[in-house]
């Protein structure tokens, strides 16, 4: 047996498969979503963030005020009030007051960075506060007595005639831990939200696409002709489709049955006038007699090879035909143990897995009838014939291969190049019109596969015959 298909002679490569039309939805719209969530995510988070820092702002803000009160003192002067500057003592917020405890406050003179007064939790060092410019209030982050990272809010005021600098600094672990803690529950809900998303997009296309399906197996039903026509009943963006291919099925099934017509009616043409012309030349005896007689026969067998051919092409253009071999070459067989019961043949037959044609029934019957009926004719006592399936590398098609082998006396590399020509006869004395395995290796052309003689183990002739087979689905 062989162990794998020839590329087909005119044979169409196969298309490398796309990917599906569900997935690439889904994909897209997967991406889609996942770019569309990230972006809201750090939309939200960047909010969050803001928000949160003039919070933080906010709550500086309020103790530089605490500490402009705490710096006035208010007192009466002949009847009038007046205001002196003083150190402050703001007991607002106990932190102040706790040695590094993150919580400073610091006041200084405009025009000098000598600092005035200062909060105890600074233990007496500077606060590390960002230039403040000519602004009257700037925030900033910086580092802290500890090396922590700390927000420091700073408010230029005018006491009297002079300016002051009051900064306010806190350290900023809890602000950036919130809002970590935003963000790692905003990434959680997202990505619930993205999962729900894609599972829906997926039911989605599943059962937007369902009538696709449903179009296909119709479709693939038609093509192993289980069925005549595509249901019509579907959704009414693909329904024209499945119209049209409806009247491309009819249209195919016309043009074939006018061409077998026409065949039909060119060979019952030619007929007549071929016969006439041949009576007439043996009727009426000499050496042109002879040669329109030998020409006339010539014309004869040329005609039924090629009306032969334009019948087979004419099926092989047919869709939706196919069928089992197995029922095909088991009649075959059972047909040829009977013709050549005499002369004492035994055939084998061999086919481990079902396997479908992909073509007509009745060409399957004439290539395989072909070479069953030559072997038993050439054997001694024994023909095999094997089934087997195969799978063409050059086109990733689906094939099979009948091998039919004989005992008998064989043929050599040259008589076996010349059994394939069109219309070559080996052994006159062996009845038959020689047009045999010319219509078998044309037939197998036709429908893409191919047609091999060679030597057999068995010692006589082995060919193998490889056709399309249709893919089970």
């Amino acid at each position: 047996m062989t162990s794998e298909a020839k590329p087909a002679e005119g044979g169409h490569l196969a298309a490398k498969p796309q990917r599906s039309l569900a997935s690439r939805l889904v994909i897209v719209a997967a991406v889609w979503s996942a770019i569309a969530l990230a972006l809201a995510g750090v939309f939200l988070v960047g909010l969050y963030e803001r928000a949160s820092e003039r919070a933080f702002d906010a709550q500086l803000e309020v103790h530089i005020k605490a500490l402009i009160s705490g710096m006035l003192e208010t007192s009466a002067n002949e009847g009038r009030a007046t205001q002196t500057v003083t150190a402050p003592t703001y007991r607002g917020d106990p932190r102040f007051s706790l040695p590094l405890s993150g919580w400073y406050w610091t006041v200084r003179r405009a025009d000098s960075p000598q600092i005035l007064y200062s909060s105890e939790s600074l233990l007496g060092d500077p606060l590390n506060a960002p230039p403040i410019g000519d602004e009257e209030v700037a925030a900033g982050y910086s580092t802290g007595p500890t090396g922590d990272e700390i927000r420091v809010l700073q408010q230029r005021i005018f006491l009297g005639d002079v300016p002051y600098v009051i900064a306010v600094g806190a350290a900023t672990a809890s602000f950036w831990a919130d809002i970590s803690e935003f963000a790692r529950l905003v990434t959680l809900t997202l990505c619930i939200v993205g999962a729900g998303l894609i599972l829906a997009i997926f039911l989605q296309v599943r059962i937007g696409l369902k009538p696709l399906t449903r179009l296909r197996a119709s479709l693939s039903a038609v093509r192993q002709g289980e069925a005549e026509r595509i249901d019509e009943a579907l959704p009414r963006e693909i329904a024209p489709l499945a119209v049209e291919l409806n009247a491309l099925i009819v249209s195919n099934r016309e043009i074939v049955e006018r061409a077998r017509t026409h065949v039909g009616n060119l060979a019952h043409g030619l007929k007549t006038p071929l016969s006439v012309i041949s009576n007439e030349a043996r009727a009426s005896g000499g050496p042109l007699a002879d040669k329109v007689s030998e020409q006339a026969e010539v014309m004869s067998t040329q005609i039924q090879h090629h009306l032969e051919r334009a019948r087979m092409a004419a099926q092989r253009r047919v869709i939706g035909v196919s069928c089992e071999t197995e029922p095909v070459l088991s009649r075959l067989i059972r047909a040829m143990g009977k013709i050549y019961q005499d002369k004492g043949v035994l055939v084998d037959f061999d086919q481990s897995v079902p396997i479908r044609f992909r073509g007509e029934g009745q060409d399957l019957e004439e290539m395989s009838g072909n070479l069953i009926d030559n072997a038993c004719k050439w054997a001694a006592s024994r023909v095999q014939v094997d089934v087997a399936p195969l799978n063409d590398p050059a086109t990733n098609r689906d094939m099979f291969a009948v091998i039919v082998e004989d005992d008998g006396p064989g043929l050599t590399r040259e008589q076996r190049a010349e059994a394939i020509k069109r219309g070559r006869r080996l052994d006159e004395t062996v009845p038959g019109t020689g047009l045999g395995l010319s219509i078998v290796a044309d037939l197998a052309a036709l429908y893409g596969g191919s047609f091999e003689l060679d030597g057999s183990e068995l010692g006589g002739l082995k060919a193998t015959l490889t056709l399309p087979a249709l893919t089970r689905e």
